[in-house]
């Protein structure tokens, strides 16, 4: 693309998608209203642990990778990808509005020949019932004028086998021409894309990889609990299970789901149901279990409080190994951990936390301490 590419949104799917593209020639555009990102982007100073300072600096250097929180240099570039967030509202309903904003802002640099990619986890229905009216506010028709379509990020943060260059690209488009031109970016810099045939499927699809985790989830982690009660080791359960070869796939149980995706995304789908009379019961469900585990977790702990040290909750000194939602990462978003230490402190204990990923939570008035157990009544690895 002789005009190259505008990503829209410099966070953790954005910034590494722009690594991709610029090492396969493009010329890559970030774009950011956040002015403190542009600068740091500009000087090579990395904020994405996926994409280390090293690597943007030789991006920046040798591949002409810039940033910038312009959007009227939207007009120049051929492709424009919109990597934003959609969280939920406090009522667990999809909040568009940071897309839609964006949407308007590009729809006043829209020009023909434009293709427009939507790849921000969402509801089935978005590409096509919220941004294309949004983009042909401009005047402009999707699919004759300028293409558009979908195509989900698939980023696992800290993951070094799987990343955003080898993992296959899911692409959608608003017509079978919008599909083409987005498969044909996509391939430029992607190992395997695999077209689909509307933007709709290509939106569920991503939902259906994010809702298989957390049912799967929900379940080892109902089966933790009743392990529990039963006296029965729930890893050599597992460890047992997993030694089949067929029809058996193995997930662990832990203190809940993190990140920006697995808790998030399976609310978008039951949202949308409810539009066609329909309930999801079971996603709704394994969102109810996952979402009980740190109060499990706490139960642990007092057990263990009781019965090992004859000691409650209240006074007692606790030490959560790991606040981020995964490990070796700093993303602490809708980690389990966080509600962990906030249940524990809530129940009278003293609580610090140690993690070299995350240096502090501010939100809690917490920095990390160093790594002393002896000091503390119970070490909880998270």
């Amino acid at each position: 693309m002789s005009g190259g590419i505008a990503i829209v949104g410099a966070g953790y799917v954005g910034v590494p998608m722009a690594q991709v593209f610029a090492e396969a020639g493009h010329s890559v555009l970030l774009v950011d209203v956040d002015a403190e990102r542009v600068a740091r982007l500009n000087r090579g100073d990395s904020y994405i642990e996926d994409v280390p300072s090293e690597t943007l600096q030789r991006l920046v250097r040798d591949h002409g990778l810039r940033a910038t929180a312009d959007y009227d240099e939207l007009r120049e570039r051929d492709a424009i990808l919109v990597a934003l967030p959609t969280p939920l509202s406090k009522q667990r309903e999809p909040d568009l509005g940071i897309v839609r904003a964006a949407g308007a802002d590009i729809a006043k640099r829209l020009r023909r020949g434009h293709l427009v990619v939507l790849q921000s986890t969402t509801y089935p229905g978005t590409t096509r019932d919220c941004l294309l009216p949004i983009l042909e506010e401009s005047g402009l028709k999707a699919g004759s004028d300028f293409h558009l379509a979908f195509a989900p990020e698939r980023v696992d943060p800290g993951n070094r086998d799987w990343t955003t260059k080898n993992v296959t690209k899911v692409v959608g488009g608003i017509t079978p021409a919008c599909t083409e031109a987005a498969a044909k970016l996509y391939a430029s810099a992607i190992g395997t894309v695999h077209p689909v045939s509307s933007p709709e499927a290509a939106e569920l699809s991503k939902l259906l990889e994010n809702i298989f985790r957390s049912v799967n989830i929900a379940l080892v982690n109902e089966l933790a609990q009743l392990c529990d009660r039963m006296e029965i080791d729930v890893w050599e359960v597992l460890d047992a299970a997993s030694t089949k070869p067929f029809g058996f796939m193995p997930f662990q149980p832990g203190p809940g789901l993190g990140g920006h995706c697995i808790p998030v995304d399976p609310f978008y789908l039951t949202w949308k149901a409810r539009e066609f009379d329909f309930y999801t019961e079971f996603v709704e469900l394994a969102g109810k279990v996952n979402e009980n585990m740190p109060y499990f977790c706490r139960s642990l702990i007092s057990q263990a409080l009781n019965h090992g040290k004859e000691r409650s909750l209240k006074g007692s000194k606790v030490l959560v190994l790991g606040v981020a939602y995964k490990a070796d990462i700093a993303d602490v978003r809708e980690s389990p951990a966080l509600k962990l230490v906030e249940l524990l402190r809530n129940g009278g204990s003293e609580v610090s936390y140690h993690d070299p990923h995350v240096p502090e939570l501010p939100e809690h008035g917490l920095r990390s301490s160093p790594l002393e157990p002896a000091a503390y009544d119970c070490v909880v690895i998270v």
